[in-house]
């Protein structure tokens, strides 16, 4: 069955070093396929590496990962062409949609040349879980800082805005991001803005954040936003839940 109303995770997490294979799903993951309530038989999984350029080795990591979750994994590849006609479909039959990190710019611009920003949103409606790490949390969000053009951070504001703020992802283990946000908030270049330590995550149902959560004891998630009409920014640390 789908979630009961929209529902988007968007983390700094979600993979971790297997036990017998290259790569598991983290408790991020897990959590995502929890949130999409399925019951009574096998979820599915749709993984995406637009990011990354969808490279073949990742996809075979993740299938490895799903078979030790039992959990279906199918790809849906951009490159060299989309795996069906049918987007909708193929989109809209998974529980869960997981986005891998890389290049937001390149992944939101490919994405646009297929016209898969709607396909998104319509899945979204429907009650598909989506989800992701790093790139794959921005792009649901208005933008955020990114290395996708270089070493030097820039920020990104063409997201899908499926969730109508900014997002800061690695906040906690690159040094450039925290003090970008800021700045990026308080001249108003971005809205109030979410952001996550790496191995936390924030848990929105429709446009609302809902929950932080983390599967790591240390990460934690932040709100940053203006005050009142001043630059001033306010940062706080949200009560996080421990997966």
């Amino acid at each position: 069955m789908p979630a009961d109303q929209p529902t988007i995770l968007a983390t700094s997490g979600g993979w971790r070093a297997g036990y017998r294979t290259d790569l598991e799903f983290g408790l991020l993951i897990h959590f995502a396929i929890e949130l999409a309530g399925v019951t009574g038989r096998r979820p599915r999984l749709c993984h995406v590496g637009t990011a990354s350029g969808d490279p073949r080795w990742f996809n075979a990591r993740v299938s490895e990962a799903g078979q030790v979750a039992g959990i279906d994994v199918y790809h849906l590849n951009l490159f060299s062409m989309p795996p069906t006609n049918d987007l909708d479909d193929f989109v809209g039959s998974s529980d869960v949609v997981w986005v891998n990190g890389g290049s937001v710019a390149n992944l939101l611009a490919v994405w646009r040349v297929h016209e898969l920003g709607p396909v998104m949103h319509r899945a979204w409606q429907a009650g598909v879980v989506l989800g992701g790490i790093s790139a794959g949390s921005i792009c649901w969000h208005v933008g955020g800082p990114t290395d996708s053009f270089g070493p030097e951070l820039r920020m990104q504001t063409n997201g899908l805005a499926f969730l109508p703020y900014g997002n800061g992802v690695h906040y906690d283990s690159e040094s450039g991001r925290r003090p970008m946000v800021h700045a990026a908030v308080a001249s108003g270049q971005l809205p109030l803005t979410y952001c996550t330590d790496d191995g936390a995550g924030l848990l929105y149902r429709g446009t609302t954040m809902v929950e932080a959560v983390a599967e790591q004891g240390l990460a934690n998630c932040y709100r940053v936003a203006r005050q009142g009409n001043s630059a001033t920014v306010v940062e706080d640390v949200l009560d996080t839940s421990r997966l």
